[in-house]
């Protein structure tokens, strides 16, 4: 039988397929032998085993997967921020907006809390970068039919750091969801984890959404040899100015002739988008020493 894993969580896997019968499965040991994870989104290959359980045998072929959040098959990641309690900062967005690069999935910007503060000068830093962009408040419902536009017909996967509000936003667009919710910390001015596990909802709208647990610290994982090879064509907004550089093998860190850096001074590239791409890139070189070899002059 073939179907699609709706959730994960102690080592078990909901399937759910076409004709809508969930089945509860574990994976075979060769996934674990294999140094592989089913992951929520995965269309995958079970059988019916005794005891009423179901075992997944095969993995179909991936679009693409990500680490954290720990999904597959997306269409699109909904990064959601915050400038009110807590504040997000634009390096942590920018970082997964990237990643979202590197796996050719398409983002969306969501920018929670607006009754609180409208973010004006976050939305304008993403617009001019390029990326679509929603403003709304969970609490009042601002913005929610906007972003459920945003959602149809696609397969997304929400994140953000914890206590920006992701549950919140699900249950804004379906109230039968009943998500929990938690409170943000006044003292320490951020969230706590409210999502213990990924699982994929189905909205009426005909929209398919993966709630996932937040995060509240710059993590490592999925900074990796690919993302450091691929890094200046995962900031999509310097693709115009990339091989125009003076210098072969330019970093577009800090080496004269660099026309992305001259985007930057003339205002066609955000600044902060420039220092976001920098930070990363000084993450990534000791993965290993980026190939130094002597520039030469086109």
């Amino acid at each position: 039988m073939r179907g699609r894993i709706q959730r994960a969580l102690s080592g078990f896997y909901y399937v759910k397929c076409a004709d809508g019968q969930l089945y509860t499965c574990k994976a075979r040991g060769k996934f674990r032998r294999e140094g592989i994870s089913p992951l929520v989104g995965d269309d995958v290959e079970f059988c019916e085993v005794p005891g009423g359980e179901g075992r997944i045998d095969e993995i179909l072929p991936r679009r693409n997967s990500f680490d954290r959040p720990s999904v597959a098959n997306i269409d699109q990641m909904v990064i959601v921020c915050s400038q009110a309690i807590p504040k997000t900062d634009p390096y942590l967005v920018d970082r997964m907006t990237a990643i979202a690069a590197l796996k050719c999935c398409d983002v969306l910007i969501c920018i929670n809390k607006c009754d609180l503060d409208p973010a004006d000068a976050l939305r304008e830093y993403y617009e001019n970068a390029g990326f679509r962009t929603v403003s709304v408040s969970a609490e009042t419902g601002e913005g929610i039919e906007a972003l459920r536009a945003q959602l149809v017909g696609r397969l997304s996967a929400v994140t953000g750091n914890s206590g920006v509000g992701k549950s919140s936003i699900l249950n804004a667009l379906d109230p039968s969801m009943s998500l929990k919710t938690g409170e943000v910390s006044q003292a320490l001015g951020r969230g706590r984890h409210t999502t213990r596990h990924v699982e994929l909802y189905e909205l009426p709208c005909g929209a398919e959404i993966i709630d996932t647990p937040g995060f509240s610290s710059f993590e490592t994982t999925g900074l990796n040899l690919e993302l450091k090879e691929k890094l200046p064509e995962c900031f999509l907004d310097f693709s115009p100015y990339l091989g125009n550089c003076q210098f072969v093998g330019c970093s577009h860190t800090k080496e004269k002739g660099c026309s992305v850096r001259q985007a930057v001074k003339d205002g066609r590239i955000v600044r902060g988008r420039h220092e976001s791409y920098c930070r990363l890139y000084d993450e990534l070189k000791d993965l290993r020493e980026w190939n130094a070899g002597s520039q030469k002059r086109r």
